[in-house]
């Protein structure tokens, strides 16, 4: 994306950085990504899991939409944002960097509109993708599983919560925490 330094840039969430950006941000909007969908598409053997007991952490896989929050990142601070952006999202590269243009809604009384923002595509060439899963195979990856960042039930109980928080009911994921609690209570 061609851009000044001062120029203010947007960075799409669709996973953790929706309730844990770590970043500083001027506002934060829900947004919409055309052409992609949330999914458990990577094996994480570094934030949710470890090689010798992968877990699964949210890609974006191929077609749908999927509903984020997009921030608003001030151009002067950019370059340390996107440092960290960079060695969060990238500790495997299971994931390569795209600009795309998400749809913003605008603050109450205002319509909202489109903006390229910078998004973390999965990349279904790299050894950690794990394509279309069964929620069957999901649960039992997920259950159990536990890498730097906690465990990985955690991390898909803090989607489910944030979802909702955000108005958004996903039913998929919420069958899916429901089988790995129950696997992880068993």
């Amino acid at each position: 994306m061609m851009a000044t330094d001062s120029e203010d840039r947007w960075v799409f969430g669709y996973g953790s950085l929706m309730w844990r950006p770590g970043f500083p941000f001027i506002e934060r909007r829900t947004a919409v990504l055309h052409g992609r969908r949330r999914a458990f598409c990577i094996y994480s053997v570094h934030h949710r899991g470890t090689y010798e007991r992968p877990g699964l952490v949210l890609g974006l896989a191929p077609g749908g939409a999927v509903r984020g929050a997009a921030y608003r990142v001030a151009g002067e601070a950019w370059p340390e944002v996107y440092a960290y952006l960079r060695e969060r999202e990238q500790p495997t590269e299971t994931y390569f960097e795209a600009w795309s243009e998400v749809r913003i809604d605008g603050p109450p009384g205002e319509k909202g509109g489109k903006t390229p923002a910078l998004i973390f595509l999965s990349d279904r060439s790299h050894g950690q993708w794990a394509g279309a899963l069964s929620l069957e195979q999901q649960a039992e990856l997920i259950a159990g599983a536990s890498g730097l960042s906690g465990r990985n039930v955690d991390y898909l109980r803090d989607l489910v919560e944030h979802l909702r928080e955000d108005g958004v009911r996903d039913h998929a994921m919420e069958t899916l925490l429901k089988m790995v609690e129950a696997r992880e209570a068993a």
